[in-house]
């Protein structure tokens, strides 16, 4: 398998596409301005204790109090009351835990009230970001991951990850781990820590024991609410969590991040920094990766596929419904069951690429193409468990019922990737009536004189539609391009991108942002 890495970053956000065999399979977006991704860490303050929910509202400055469930505390979670308390009147004179004395676990149903109180300051970390009405979801379960481990502070247990399934390497990693873990830390040991050898465990556990210092030394003056640790941005997390031999390069267009991309690989896989490339096209980088065209094909409600058949995808706020149609493929000259179980084992394909790229959560219910024969419904489950199986959110899928649905569940920590690919008329605004087409160029020469002779910018790009860049560019020495930048005497670009309507235009100045008039 060939996955790529292709990172879009402008001056407000940083776009994430995962290719698998040129496919897109994820799309992530991070916001510049995102204060509550999964894994921050805030010290924040009991606004109200809910002894009806056995939960309690907690202000870490978002508009909406986090909302933290008695289940959430995490059995250390008197440890970490302790903790944060000592720390803060300075009675705890460093991040390490070897003198710590660890406080009772606390009662699996037991009432939330024993063990916070309103107004307390209390140390928690993101573990869902805000969606839709609601505030964040957080825990006092605090864990530190890194590209092998998981720190766990307050704990002494040492677990390895599951799809690790060879009981000697298991005990080594075990034996390993716990030779040089600190005392008083849990540790969890993930799946690409196999084969590892102590040095490379050792490094990874020495970063994850910086960053607990880090967050010991900003939690001795902070003052609630207030963030003392976040995570790292979502670039060095996918890379971190999916780097592997499988990735055969990375193409970023941002010089700065690009260093930062570097030096983070130099951390977590030297061998693997030669895939890391700078792209310096004139070409948007989504354009030239054909990531952009895969972008309005897949996000919209209708989905299609290579067979001819296409999935109808719907949202409630209770759950996500997705319908299989097998659309001309009826035609076939194959039986009904061969046809619609060949249908279905594609479209099983394309609904878990779906739920990784819109990063779908919660209640999924697929409805298959009805199938009689029970070996085929078998294979058919079968199919769609080993699709997701590359999803790396927990999820869990229920075999089809009589009825011929699957039902998923699927684990939602962040806000689904919406992307509205139905266009607007740049030029009407949906009235139906548009301004003559001629006089487009006149607009954008009006633009161009205000913005180079009133805003007195010294360079500007036009993004244009590729008909309107064919068009502005045409004739080496008679192109309205070279006409309007001997005319203006200031450096203009014209650049083409093929996701623009026909008579959408933008202008950019030599930073890359965006002018607006």
């Amino acid at each position: 398998m060939n996955n790529e890495l292709i990172i879009d970053s402008t001056p407000s956000e940083v776009v994430i596409a995962l290719l698998s065999d040129k496919r897109l399979v994820e799309l992530n977006r991070e916001k510049s301005n995102n204060n509550f991704s999964v894994g921050d860490i805030y010290l924040g303050r009991v606004k109200k204790v809910m002894p009806g929910l056995n939960a309690a509202f907690v202000d870490v400055g978002y508009e909406k109090d986090a909302f933290l469930h008695y289940l959430d505390l995490g059995s250390q979670a008197a440890s970490l009351n302790k903790y944060t308390q000592l720390v803060q009147t300075g009675k705890q004179p460093s991040s390490d835990l070897t003198n710590f004395k660890l406080e009772k676990e606390i009662q699996k149903d037991g009432k939330i009230g024993n063990v916070i109180n309103s107004n307390q300051q209390i140390l928690i970390q993101i573990a869902k970001e805000p969606i839709s009405t609601k505030g964040p979801r957080i825990t006092t379960e605090i864990s530190l991951a890194g590209r092998y481990l998981v720190l766990i502070p307050f704990s002494d247990k040492i677990s390895v990850s599951q799809k690790i399934k060879t009981n000697d390497e298991k005990i080594r990693l075990k034996r390993l781990i716990a030779s040089i873990k600190p005392k008083n830390f849990g540790v969890i040991i993930r799946t690409v820590a196999e084969g590892k050898s102590v040095a490379d465990l050792d490094g990874d556990l020495n970063d994850l024991v910086s960053k607990w210092n880090i967050c010991f030394e900003a939690l001795k003056t902070a003052q609630p609410p207030q963030k003392v640790l976040g995570e790292i941005d979502r670039t060095s997390v996918i890379l971190r969590d999916l780097l592997n031999a499988s990735f055969n390069s990375i193409h970023i267009n941002d010089e700065k991040l690009y260093e930062e991309t570097k030096t983070y690989l130099q951390t977590i896989a030297p061998d693997k920094e030669k895939i890391l490339k700078l792209y310096k096209g004139t070409v948007p980088i989504f354009d030239n990766f054909g990531v952009d065209r895969q972008i309005k094909a897949l996000f919209g409600k209708t989905v299609t596929m290579k067979s001819g058949g296409y999935l109808i995808v719907e949202h409630t706020e209770a759950l996500h419904v997705i319908d299989v149609n097998s659309g001309n493929r009826a035609k076939s000259d194959k039986n009904q069951e061969t046809n619609a179980f060949e249908v279905n084992l594609e479209a099983a394909i394309e609904v878990a690429r779906q739920l990784r790229l819109r990063d779908m959560g919660g209640i999924i219910v697929v409805d298959f193409i009805d199938l009689h024969s029970a070996e085929n419904r078998k294979l058919l489950f079968e199919k769609m468990r080993d699709e997701m199986a590359k999803d790396r959110a927990k999820h869990n899928i229920l075999p089809p019922s009589k009825f011929g649905l699957i039902q998923i569940t699927r684990q939602r920590v962040r806000p689904e990737m919406n992307i509205v690919t139905v266009e607007k008329c740049p030029t009407c605004g949906g009235s139906g009536e548009i301004q003559a087409s001629v006089l487009i160029m006149d607009q954008i020469e009006n633009n161009l004189r205000y913005i180079l002779k009133e805003q007195n910018e010294s360079e500007v790009t036009i993004c244009v539609h590729p008909y309107l860049e064919a068009y502005i560019t045409k004739g080496f020495f008679t192109s309205l391009r070279r006409k309007w930048s001997s005319k203006f005497g200031k450096k203009i670009k014209v650049r083409a991108v093929s996701s623009y309507t026909f008579l959408e235009y933008h202008f950019l100045n030599k930073n890359e942002d965006e002018i607006k008039v």
